[in-house]
């Protein structure tokens, strides 16, 4: 008899998760979060796994919160013998831990302990780690607190963005799930506890994170840039307007903070410490561009 599954996931990094569950186990429903207003409009959008099981015939719920009655009901007619979560956004309740007979498990974007939390692939690159990595571990009341399972590890370049690794990680995470259930489900693996030591926190992002404070050291704002590419993106006020920064490098050459200057016909800014080079800018109202056009419409920039 096939394992029944229950998936839980909502954005982008869900995708992969979903996908490659539903090719091995009985995926007999998903959770998801409901539709937010987005855009200028603020028309409502479908998360994008709503999207995903309505394309796989899934049944699917979108709860606002998992402890309303009504949602849990629909967990408990599903009787699912395993639930997997994939970038939710909401804390599993111990009655919803306890449902399954083979626990909840979590694609964590981590090396736990190392990034528990919401954001841990941008948390990696901000803090300028070598490497990150994807956890699988079975769920606990705690915040990416419970015992792990499995690990991959993945190297960060230097010109990984926040998007770039939300992708590869994805992928990588699809993929250790699958080659961890079996084992896990036979009960061959059992789940061995985080250490104690390295323990680091990934909270959620807001809007206002991406300022760029130009009397840091110009090499954390570059990281700062990559790590919050796409979401929710670098930028700074210059002349009543907010210019937002897609791409930059840090170069060490000293300048007064804040000032603005044109370095081998690019763009850049003084910093704490060195000097920030805007390789792709987007100025209010128009298209992202390199920093060379942008210099080529930009007055009284140096």
């Amino acid at each position: 008899m096939q394992t029944k599954v229950v998936f839980m996931g909502s954005p982008d990094f869900s995708l992969a998760t979903l996908r490659a569950l539903a090719q091995h186990y009985d995926v007999v429903g998903v959770v998801t979060q409901p539709d937010r207003a987005a855009g200028r409009g603020r028309e409502l959008k479908p998360p994008p796994v709503k999207t995903l099981a309505q394309e796989l015939g899934l049944p699917f719920i979108q709860p606002l919160k998992l402890r309303l009655p009504e949602a849990m009901d629909q967990l408990r007619a599903w009787a699912p013998d395993l639930i997997v979560v994939a970038a939710f956004g909401q804390l599993l309740r111990p009655e919803v831990l306890d449902l399954p007979q083979h626990g909840c498990i979590n694609v964590h974007a981590s090396l736990l302990p190392r990034w528990r939390g919401a954001a841990p692939i941008n948390a990696a690159i901000l803090a300028g780690d070598e490497e990150t990595g994807v956890t699988i571990m079975r769920m606990d009341p705690g915040l990416d607190t419970g015992p792990m399972l499995s690990q991959r590890r993945l190297k960060l370049g230097a010109d990984d963005t926040a998007g770039s690794v939300f992708e590869a990680m994805s992928a990588l995470g699809a993929d250790l799930l699958i080659e961890t259930l079996p084992a896990y489900l036979r009960g061959d693996l059992v789940p061995v506890p985080q250490p104690e030591e390295g323990m680091t926190y990934a909270p959620m992002l807001k809007k206002e994170d991406g300022l760029l404070d130009f009397t840091r050291p110009a090499a954390e704002l570059a990281r700062r840039v990559r790590a919050f590419n796409p979401w929710p993106g670098a930028f700074f006020e210059r002349e009543g307007g907010v210019l937002k920064v897609h791409r930059a490098h840090a170069e060490a050459v000293s300048a007064p903070v804040g000032h603005t200057l044109v370095v081998r016909g690019q763009p850049a800014v003084g910093c704490g410490e060195g000097l920030l080079l805007l390789d792709e800018i987007q100025p209010p109202g128009k298209k992202p561009m390199s920093g060379k056009s942008f210099l080529a419409g930009a007055r009284n920039w140096a």
